[in-house]
């Protein structure tokens, strides 16, 4: 391996995450970042076309996030939550309860997606448990959906399609369903509530975007329906905003194109603007008030040691005035033309089987990816930074990617695709 000495001593001894070690393609030194650029240890400028796995919505390094991050590093980087409050975490909870739609306005703060939906599913089995109702402890979940990748979180992914098939068995059971996209699924779906209600605590859903499990599409309508469902069979409804949450689907979130309100909220994410982890669980009153009891058993029993982290919840402050004080949604409005109107001509080309776009998400589906390593150094080839997986190459760039950055990515995409119907015979 060729590059600087840290990063040849360092890979001795690291596990990357989604990675076989033993086949994968060595991964790549970034130095430094900067607006869409990622620069590596050689020189090299990449256009970053994923922003950090959905993350870096401002793009990198937006000096009002520094400006926070270096004030609050002075003053307190952190302080237990146990006990202790600090104001940017009570500034934030009160922020997010104001953006938030209808009453959901009780705020648990945590440090990543995965724990976030833990958390939310603990709410859910336990709101039930409060009201005196134990059976109540499995959830429904659709396929083609991921929730995260920790234990709890495994077991409501896709079990066939998701990236956890192996488990199998040793995770919990709960319902995996269709979505309710037509007539026929919701009339499945009503009748497995119908049938199975008392023992189901809630149905978890990413709401328009199945992120992923290959960023598959659904429309407002699927959620109107959840909802609608969720309330004739008294469960509670839980929305996995970790992806879509802070504008990435067109609206500040998924389920303002819906016009629902779930019982919980997952978010993390664009949280903070990609610049330190953080997520937050975020319940409707009704939910926080079957916890409050004189019984100590009844309080929700988790504490992250990092949770509420003053400095991450002063990055978090920092994003949500860049979205009070820039046109983020309008700029997700014009990434969504420029990528529908440059990302269709892929569609004619061999190997593609679909062209689709939300909000700042673009895809390109294809009937399969042979050679996953080759198809990467293609992109890095053409000075993009696009991380394709299962059959898709999308796009999710950071909502001030410039004209010229993004007709550089999708140009990228198009060209790797053409050339990849080249190389083989077309099937289908």
């Amino acid at each position: 391996m060729c590059g600087p000495e840290w990063l040849e001593q360092g890979m001795k001894h690291v596990w990357l995450p989604y990675t076989q070690m033993q086949t994968t393609l060595p991964p790549l030194p970034a130095v430094s970042t900067d607006g869409c650029t990622i620069t590596l240890a050689d020189g090299t400028e990449l256009v970053d076309g994923i922003a950090s796995w959905w993350t870096a919505c401002h793009g990198y390094n937006h000096p009002h996030i520094h400006q926070a991050v270096s004030a609050q590093l002075i003053r307190m980087p952190h302080v237990m939550f146990g006990g202790l409050v600090n104001e940017p975490a009570l500034t934030l909870a009160r922020r997010l309860a104001a953006m938030l739609p209808g009453d959901l306005d009780r705020v648990f703060f945590t440090d990543s997606g995965s724990v976030a939906v833990e958390v939310a599913m603990k709410m859910a089995i336990q709101y039930w448990l409060n009201r005196g109702q134990t059976g109540r402890t499995r959830l429904v979940a659709f396929r083609g959906g991921y929730h995260g990748d920790t234990m709890a979180t495994m077991a409501v992914c896709d079990p066939e399609e998701g990236m956890h098939s192996l488990y199998q068995g040793a995770l919990p059971e709960h319902f995996i369903a269709d979505l309710p996209v037509n007539v026929a699924g919701m009339q499945a779906l009503d009748t497995l509530l119908a049938q199975s209600a008392g023992s189901i605590a809630a149905i978890i859903v990413e709401p328009l975007v199945q992120g992923a499990g290959g960023m598959l599409f659904h429309t407002p309508d699927v959620l109107r329906t959840l909802r609608e469902l969720a309330d004739r069979h008294g469960v509670l409804l839980i929305l996995d905003e970790i992806f879509t949450g802070f504008g990435r689907t067109g609206t500040m979130f998924a389920c303002e194109q819906a016009g629902i309100v779930p019982d919980i909220i997952t978010l993390s994410k664009a949280l903070t603007g990609g610049t330190m982890a953080l997520a937050a669980t975020v319940a409707r009153a009704h939910v926080f008030d079957a916890f409050l009891s004189d019984d100590p058993l009844h309080a929700l029993m988790h504490g992250p040691t990092f949770m509420a982290n003053a400095l991450a919840c002063a990055c978090a402050n920092a994003s949500l005035d860049l979205f009070d004080t820039e046109p983020r949604l309008q700029q997700v409005a014009a990434i969504e033309t420029q990528m529908r109107d440059e990302l269709e001509s892929c569609r004619s080309l061999p190997h593609v089987v679909d062209v689709r776009v939300m909000g700042a998400i673009g895809v390109v589906e294809l009937d399969r990816i042979s050679d996953m390593n080759a198809l990467k150094s293609a992109l890095i080839a053409q000075g993009v930074w696009v991380r394709p997986f299962r059959n898709i190459v999308y796009l999710t760039p950071a909502f001030t990617v410039t004209r010229s950055e993004l007709s550089h990515l999708t140009k990228a995409i198009r060209t790797v695709v053409s050339e990849l119907g080249q190389a083989a015979p077309h099937r289908r």
